[in-house]
């Protein structure tokens, strides 16, 4: 370990490699986490099936693309099934525990991302897998530096479908009806607004932008029938530190979170660079504690 920090500190190029990848992939960390930020902050359902939705999203692209359809082609199409796929979720799932206590809603969320985990390495098996996307790796510094252009072009498309989410949110009706909601469901449904139709559709957007994240990460990474959990893990980190409905902290926090992840697989090794990600959630818990005590005895 001391001998990695000590290369770091006598390659400074090499802080720039990392640094750019972390970037670069923390763009589609937080995109995903947007989806989960949506459906904890209007319906309070923690979703532990967020990272098994993704990874359904990155399998439909493996499966366009083996069949001549480019991954970035096959988007669009990855989040309208997926949009359809949460649809369906919330219709015979999701709609009977909103209601209840946050136990049962962690207790389903759960099940499903056992059975869609169980479902995938039935259908694609467990080993790893990719969506061929054809880039090439573009080079800086007299090669030191490289920059894959598929996670160029992912960072990218990330940045635009956040700004489609944020413009969504604000300019249209079911943006407004779902950001009503979340303020106060009962005075929303006063006010005339279908709060089931309100939470359909949310739990459903979420569904598709993580397809879309899904479809990136397979593109620029490895996917796996298991690797769900840790997808929902870095959600849940980004989340938590960042707060509801704070965009601008979602995007800080899943771009730290990339870096830290970056950095920490190199001079802790790979095999504990997922072991960083539960670290840094116990210590984003730890901290939201801590900072929720001192709020209560300032207001005492």
């Amino acid at each position: 370990m001391f001998d990695n920090i000590a290369l770091l500190g006598m390659a400074p190029l090499l802080n720039v490699q990392l640094l750019l990848d972390g970037l670069l992939i923390g763009a589609i960390f937080a995109l995903a986490a947007y989806g989960l930020a949506l459906v904890w902050g209007v319906m309070n359902v923690k979703n532990l099936a967020q990272g098994d939705f993704v990874i359904m999203g990155g399998y439909i692209a493996v499966v366009l693309a083996n069949n001549g359809i480019h991954p970035i082609l096959g988007l669009p199409l990855a989040a309208v099934v997926m949009f359809i796929f949460g649809w369906i979720m919330y219709r015979t799932i999701i709609r009977r525990v909103v209601e209840r206590d946050m136990f049962t809603s962690l207790l389903a969320t759960f099940g499903i991302a056992i059975v869609l985990a169980q479902s995938l390495n039935l259908a694609f098996g467990p080993d790893v897998q990719v969506a061929k996307s054809g880039f090439e790796t573009m080079s800086m510094f007299g090669g030191n530096v490289t920059i894959s252009q598929a996670k160029l072009i992912a960072f990218v498309l990330a940045a635009i479908l956040a700004t489609g989410l944020v413009l969504f949110m604000k300019n249209s009706r079911m943006g407004q009806a779902i950001r009503a909601t979340a303020q106060d469901a009962r005075a929303a449904k006063v006010m005339g607004i279908d709060t089931d139709r309100v939470y359909a559709f949310t739990f459903a957007l979420n569904a598709a932008i993580c397809g879309a994240a899904g479809v990136l990460i397979a593109m620029v990474w490895v996917i796996q029938p298991f690797f769900g959990i840790t997808h929902s893990i870095r959600s849940f980190v980004i989340v938590t530190a960042a707060g509801f409905g704070n965009l601008p902290g979602v995007i800080i926090a899943g771009l730290g979170l990339g870096g830290l992840e970056q950095f920490s697989g190199f001079i802790l090794g790979a095999e504990f660079q997922q072991a960083t990600v539960v670290g840094t959630l116990i210590a984003v818990l730890l901290w939201r504690q801590i900072q929720q005590r001192r709020h209560r005895q300032v207001v005492e």
